[in-house]
């Protein structure tokens, strides 16, 4: 069967059994308040998937409503990278999502991991919006830095990647950010340790060899110079205990 006759047959049996998908306005109102981080907008605006009267993209009932949920992370994803959402972050929680759903067995589980994956985002965004929207170097210059923490970087490297020269990138990064590329690469890196400290078993030697830190002295200095306590009085505080807000 051909797309049109296939396309035909589609529309014929939606309107014989009422299967309809969400308005566009709608939709797009839904992905806005994700974006802008307004929890009370895309709460209003949710949506729960239900197995009749829903879009038909798999015979399968259950499968169904796993593709349209994927679809659905797969348009936040975008929307909450283009309001600044650090690229590699929003792609990385949508991957974690898309693992879960596929683990699913049930209609209720599939509405509860929409549900919670809907509130994350805009946790993130919430935190995220006050930060203006970037330059494509800077914006590039923060991808390199998120893509590479585990990496040596080099100035060099910055402006090779963002296609100026070192003094530019520097004062435009500063400019923008308020900060400078060095501070910012270091609040990433103990962003970084938090996490693998909070929700890891590896070592603190470990953590400090893996973010590039050149030794695990001075990776414990800098941690403490941030946070206010060591890498291990974090850890014992905060090790798999932390907010889904952080």
């Amino acid at each position: 069967m051909g797309i049109r006759e296939e396309l035909a047959k589609t529309e014929f049996y939606n309107r014989e059994y009422s299967l309809t998908h969400i308005p566009y306005e709608k939709e797009l109102a839904f992905y806005q308040a994700i974006r802008n981080g307004n929890m009370r907008e895309m709460r209003k605006l949710f949506t729960p998937f239900c197995a009749e009267g829903f879009g038909k993209l798999s015979e399968n009932p259950l499968r169904n409503l796993k593709y349209h949920l994927v679809i659905t992370i797969s348009f936040i994803t975008r929307y909450c990278i283009e309001g600044g959402l650090e690229m590699e972050s929003a792609y990385n929680l949508s991957d974690i999502y898309i693992r879960k759903i596929d683990t699913c067995k049930s209609e209720e589980e599939i509405n509860a991991i929409h549900k919670e994956l809907c509130e994350t985002y805009v946790k993130r965004m919430k935190k995220v919006r006050p930060v203006k929207i970037y330059s494509k170097p800077v914006q590039k210059t923060i991808d390199y830095i998120y893509d590479n923490l585990h990496e040596k970087i080099t100035l060099g490297n910055i402006a090779e990647n963002a296609e100026l020269s070192e003094s530019y990138i520097s004062r435009l990064f500063h400019k923008e950010t308020g900060t400078s590329i060095s501070s910012y690469l270091m609040k990433k890196r103990i962003d970084a340790a938090k996490n693998l400290l909070a929700y890891t078993q590896h070592s603190i030697s470990e953590i400090s060899s893996f973010l590039n830190f050149s030794s695990e002295s001075h990776f414990i200095s800098m941690f403490k110079k941030s946070c206010a306590v060591t890498p291990k009085k974090f850890r014992e505080k905060n090790f798999r205990n932390k907010i889904e807000s952080d």
